[in-house]
Formats: C-alpha cells, sequence, structure tokens
C-alpha cells in the first residue's frame, strides 16, 4: 500500500508555528520510513528558528534513530522551543495511528534529554547502538531511547 501524506502545511501552536519544508518518501531498500521536515518559526513570523522533523512507521532503525529530529538555533535555545514543536507534531502523530513514538539522544546531550522530560517520554534504556547501524559507522556509539505515548 502506497503511503498518502496529509495537509500538515503549518501547524499552529501560541508561540511556534510549524510549517511544512518537504516531504520525504520511504525507501523500502533502506528501510526508511516516510518523513515530514517543518521549519519552526515564532507566531507571525515566517523566518526559521530551527527545524524538526517527524518519521511516520517504525522499523528497528527508528528505535536507535528516533521517530522525531529537531534543532533550534543558538540565539533561540532556552526558551523550550524544540519541546513545544515536538507537542504541536503530536497532531501528525495521531493522525498517522501512531500511539507512542521514539525519541533519541547521545548520553550527554542535556538539552534534548530536558527536551524528552519536559513533553513527560519515559527513559527505556542508554543502550549501545548494533555495530551494523549506520550510526554507529559513523561514530555513534550510545543513545539514550525514550518512549512518547502519544495519544
Amino acid at each position: 500500500m502506497e503511503f498518502e501524506f496529509l495537509d500538515f502545511d503549518i501547524i499552529r501552536g501560541e508561540e511556534i508555528d510549524l510549517y511544512l519544508e518537504k516531504t520525504v518518501p520511504g525507501n523500502k531498500g533502506k528501510n526508511w520510513v516516510p518523513a515530514y521536515h517543518f521549519n519552526i518559526c515564532l507566531s507571525g513570523s515566517l523566518k526559521p528558528i530551527g527545524k524538526i522533523d517527524i518519521r511516520i512507521g517504525y522499523t528497528e532503525n527508528l528505535y536507535y534513530g528516533g521517530h522525531i529530529g529537531y534543532s533550534v538555533n543558538e540565539e533561540y535555545r532556552g526558551n523550550h522551543y524544540a519541546a513545544k514543536s515536538v507537542l504541536l507534531l503530536r497532531k501528525v502523530a495521531q493522525t498517522q495511528k501512531m500511539e507512542k513514538l521514539f525519541i533519541t539522544c547521545n548520553p550527554d546531550n542535556i538539552a534534548s534529554r530536558k527536551t524528552c522530560e519536559y513533553i513527560g517520554a519515559n527513559l527505556l534504556e542508554i543502550v549501545d547502538i548494533p555495530e551494523d547501524n549506520d550510526m554507529h559507522q559513523r561514530g555513534e556509539k550510545e543513545k539514550c531511547i525514550y518512549e512518547w505515548v502519544c495519544t
């Protein structure tokens, strides 16, 4: 069955809005799932202050790589914009019938760990990345695995 991207051109929040930048189809050969990529903007502005993406589906690689990736430009950090962006993506996850998401980060990434705690994600474990995983081959060795129930 072909994956259908749904209409999420703009997701509005109280302080920030998410503007769809692009969609990326899955790649079965690489075991990649479809993804939505958004720019994070302050409400009333189109100037990006960061980026966030959500990957739709479940694979073993997503356990280590996570369903959501985000970054906030340095001058805008400290305002919980990453966490608020994740919370806005709940609508995408729910519409795509995803009840829980994995969000991962490196153990020394305190800001991302705080983001996961802020949204109420549960730390499942800190794991060694399998040697055959592409993240391990790029030099990453460990990940904190958080589970976020988004129903």
